[in-house]
């Protein structure tokens, strides 16, 4: 580390400002502080130092969805090669499984191997590209700004193969993920200025731009050809009695054996993750508990007047909301986004109610869009300043009031 330390400061000097280099210096700054701290620190007494800046935050959320990404790898295998026990899945393979084949794996689900090399074969693609693409936009809009790369996208490169499905083409990631940092991120400012989360906001783009390839029950099994029902595509066919006698239980959704978006299917890797984030103080328990609290009243509401519409999905339970599609994902690390999300401590359990309700209300009473967490976060988005607007006038107000009664 001593011999890249001397090489990145014998090479600073070409991109100071007034060199050859300077138009990328903020490529040159990317790469000395991935490795190494900033050497611009503050020296002065006024000035309040916290041990926890925006590149130990972002390292922190990374560490904390390695469960879900090493779920994500897994499970993508195992549901690939559980399809392929069918010999006609089988001959509509594509590529991955003939690597898989040609390694000597087989493609027994029990098989640890198998499933991980399989799944990696769909998940680092998809990661590559969004980390190209992705970084590509980033360093751009520095260089065109004459800033620095922030750490922002660090997290999103991450985020975005978690929320999309295995088979989506990598083409699409390209453009997905580049409407998510420009439209979303880089055309308000930059990290900390958008209002959207930028990979709910790429999902969101591509879902309603290519449903075909993102939507739908054939997407969610990564097995060219093969296609079957989604245990959210079951619970809103069927209701409660449908998942009751699919092919699924409540264990195996919470632990993230189903088909789905390739990091969203385990809620105990989601939890694991929680547990981190709250205990480091990088997520609000206050935005996860309104949440929680809002889910849970919604879907008791509906249960209740259940028997009263011709809609099976209003009888699911809570407890399998909770664990189906994205709820667990979209509570723990997007609804949670310190700058997208409401920044009052009211506020915050306010925004996070809100999500609740409203993301089993789209699943529940829309009958074409069974998953809703993705649309609640990002309609929530918009109204997270509102929300802490009235909170903050709501306080000076109550003062106000206070401070006259006692004069």
């Amino acid at each position: 580390m001593k011999f890249l330390r001397n090489l990145l400061d014998k090479q600073e000097k070409y991109f100071q400002k007034g060199r050859k280099l300077e138009r990328i210096g903020p490529l040159f700054e990317a790469a000395d502080t991935c490795f190494f701290s900033p050497s611009k620190v503050t020296k002065g007494a006024s000035h309040v130092r916290d041990a926890l800046d925006l590149k130990r935050m972002m390292g922190i959320v990374v560490i904390a969805l390695m469960p879900c990404i090493l779920m994500a790898i897994y499970n993508t295998g195992y549901q690939a090669n559980a399809a392929l026990a069918n010999s006609a899945a089988l001959e509509a393979a594509g590529w991955r499984a003939s690597v898989v084949g040609a390694l000597g794996l087989g493609f027994s689900p029990e098989s640890f191997l198998s499933c991980v090399v399989h799944g990696a074969l769909y998940f680092l693609p998809v990661f590559l590209v969004t980390a190209f693409v992705g970084g590509n936009c980033e360093v751009l809009f520095a260089i065109v700004r004459r800033h620095e790369v922030n750490e922002g996208f660090f997290v999103t490169m991450f985020l975005v193969p978690l929320v999309l499905p295995p088979t989506i083409p990598l083409w699409q990631v390209a453009v997905g993920i580049a409407f998510g940092v420009v439209i979303g991120k880089e055309v308000f400012g930059g990290t900390g200025m958008n209002i959207f989360n930028p990979a709910l906001l790429t999902r969101a783009f591509l879902f309603f731009a290519y449903p075909g390839q993102i939507s739908g029950d054939e997407v969610w099994v990564a097995v060219d050809g093969y296609s079957g029902p989604t245990v959210l595509a079951q619970a809103m066919v069927g209701g409660k009695a449908a998942i009751a006698a699919g092919d699924y239980s409540w264990t195996d959704a919470f632990l993230g054996f189903i088909p789905g978006s390739m990091g969203e299917t385990s809620t105990l890797a989601c939890l694991l993750g929680a547990a981190l984030l709250l205990a480091t103080r990088v997520a609000s328990w206050r935005v996860m508990l309104g949440l929680l609290t809002g889910s849970m009243l919604a879907t008791l509401l509906l249960n209740a007047v259940a028997g009263r519409v011709d809609n099976p999905y209003f009888d699911v339970p809570f407890w399998w909301h909770f664990v189906l599609g994205g709820w667990a994902f979209g509570a723990v690390f997007m609804a949670t986004d310190p700058v997208s999300s409401a920044h009052t401590e009211i506020g915050k359990l306010i925004y996070g109610f809100c999500i609740g309700v409203l993301a089993i209300l789209i699943r529940v009473v829309n009958p074409a869009y069974p998953e809703g967490m993705m649309l609640a976060i990002l309609f929530m988005n918009v109204f997270a300043s509102l929300i802490d607007h009235y909170v903050v006038q709501a306080n000076i107000k109550r003062r106000l009031a206070r401070n006259a009664a006692t004069v």
